[in-house]
């Protein structure tokens, strides 16, 4: 696989990512009401299914749920890169209005505690698993142009996401079940 032919979705997608992410923050500063919602749902939505106190029970929970992001990232590409769009943008402001939100409340040191351990590890998994889907896209638009074979490139893109994005969604998972909970523990006594 050419790197050349990753640029332009990893462009898209780490720009669609970005703005988005501005966008939350921008929005929470703005409405701090929309950041106590954004946290509610996450507690409800996401860490209300994730059990607490076992940290084995909890990596799995992560590692699951943000393979299964991941996967609809890639596979979202099959919608010619909509539903990966849609997901980036979603997440994007979400994590930027749910940070912002904790900012408020606890402080950057509480944020960056919390989100740069396991942070450096998921957010790049979560960034190639959308430029794979939108690579998808543009092979599945290729072939219906009639220049391209889109089922070879799927398996060459699903081959990049098992050995690329599934070990690192594991890796972050672990963090963040195993260590992340410490250093905000640390932090919290500061």
């Amino acid at each position: 696989m050419s790197r050349g032919t990753l640029f332009r979705p990893a462009l898209i997608v780490i720009g669609v990512f970005l703005a988005t992410l501005v966008l939350g923050v921008l929005v929470v500063a703005r409405n701090p009401t929309v950041g106590e919602t954004l946290i509610q749902f996450l507690r409800d939505q996401v860490l209300g299914s994730i059990p607490s106190g076992n940290p084995p029970l909890l990596f799995l929970a992560i590692f699951l749920n943000n393979l299964q992001a991941c996967v609809i990232l890639f596979l979202g590409g099959a919608s010619l890169g909509a539903i990966t769009l849609f997901y980036m943008a979603t997440n994007g402001i979400v994590i930027g209005g749910i940070m912002e939100a904790v900012r408020q409340e606890k402080g950057i040191l509480f944020v960056m505690a919390a989100i740069l351990p396991h942070g450096i590890v998921e957010i790049p998994a979560f960034l190639i698993a959308g430029v794979l889907g939108l690579s998808l896209a543009e092979a599945l638009w290729r072939e219906w142009k009639g220049d391209g074979d889109a089922a070879a490139r799927a398996r060459e893109l699903g081959s990049v996401f098992l050995r690329a994005v599934l070990p690192l969604v594991a890796v972050a998972a672990g963090i963040e079940a195993f260590i992340t909970p410490h250093i905000i523990s640390l932090v919290a006594q500061v």
